[in-house]
């Protein structure tokens, strides 16, 4: 029983271990430097003798990564004949890296902005994936000063509602033209202008799982949303504008309905059908058709 226990401790020891040497390789640390630091964690001071049979690294190597850890600050010889070592403390270790990381990067910052060309607005860039698509629009909803404009399904609204809630808590104006009943469950402050898709909020067409989003006037993002995942995102003026008019004339729509929704359907039939039947396809139409149950 007491080998097995000490043989799970070392198992337990040996995982860790290798977890340490992954994570401080991410720090410019090699293998043998991790071991032997973590060594000298545990036991110090000890000589590179000591630290060699207990770690089983090398002697020689021993020597060369003491050497590479004292010139990194990362260990420290305290005692002359024999020379022992002890290890650094590792918040003071890491805190010292952090702040060296982050002195490089910023003078890299600077340099590489002077020599990078101004970011070209008239790419359209492409994200794949549920989760990353919806990183990028919280993202956008974040960054948000202005307006947050959005024609979505209720599921879509209800998943980035926080991020929503916190934008026009700052006086953001955000408006949403919605596909589904809207629902209490949104609990959106009261400035958030929240308006059905055609009155009713009833799914129409081809585009009814496309989520669209503009913000600020200055960015634009279009998404499929169900089946395989994908969005479409730029600040391209042009592509941006027409974003800005499609939600708006879906704004114009909605009120429209809501003040002559009768007379609209006796001119053009229940949902404009007669409009969709000049611009649908007969597949479409068809569609169109079955969703309000007349096929």
């Amino acid at each position: 029983m007491t080998v097995k226990r000490l043989n799970i401790a070392k198992a337990g020891s040996d995982k860790l271990l290798t977890e340490l040497s992954t994570e401080m390789q991410k720090l410019g640390f090699t293998d043998y430097e991790t071991r032997i630091f973590v060594q000298l964690l545990k036991e110090s001071p000890a000589t590179a003798y000591e630290i060699s049979k207990a770690t089983g690294v090398p002697r020689p190597n021993t020597y060369n990564a003491l050497d590479a850890l004292a010139q990194r600050g990362v260990v420290q010889p305290v005692s002359e004949d024999p020379v022992r070592y002890a290890a650094v403390e590792p918040k003071v270790m890491l805190d010292r890296i952090a702040r060296s990381t982050r002195e490089v990067c910023d003078s890299l910052t600077e340099k590489l902005s002077k020599i990078t060309k101004p970011e070209d607005t008239q790419f359209v860039w492409t994200t794949r994936g549920d989760q990353a698509v919806h990183d990028k629009v919280n993202r956008m909803i974040s960054g948000a000063r202005e307006h947050v404009w959005v024609k979505a399904a209720d599921s879509i609204v209800q998943r980035h509602r926080e991020a929503l809630a916190a934008a026009a808590g700052r006086g953001v104006d955000v408006l949403i033209v919605l596909f589904g009943a809207e629902s209490p469950e949104f609990n959106l402050p009261s400035n958030v202008r929240l308006v059905p898709h055609e009155g009713t909020g009833m799914r129409m067409g081809i585009a009814d799982n496309l989520f669209t989003i503009a913000v600020d006037h200055n960015e634009a993002l279009a998404a499929n949303t169900e089946g395989s995942v994908y969005a479409a995102y730029t600040q391209n003026p042009s592509v941006v504008t027409m974003a800005l008019s499609l939600i708006r004339h879906e704004y114009y729509l909605a009120k429209i309905y809501s003040r002559l929704g009768k007379e609209m359907d006796k001119e053009f039939g229940p949902h404009l059908m007669e409009l969709r039947a000049d611009c649908f396809t007969p597949a479409q139409f068809a569609a169109f058709r079955k969703r309000l149950g007349l096929e």
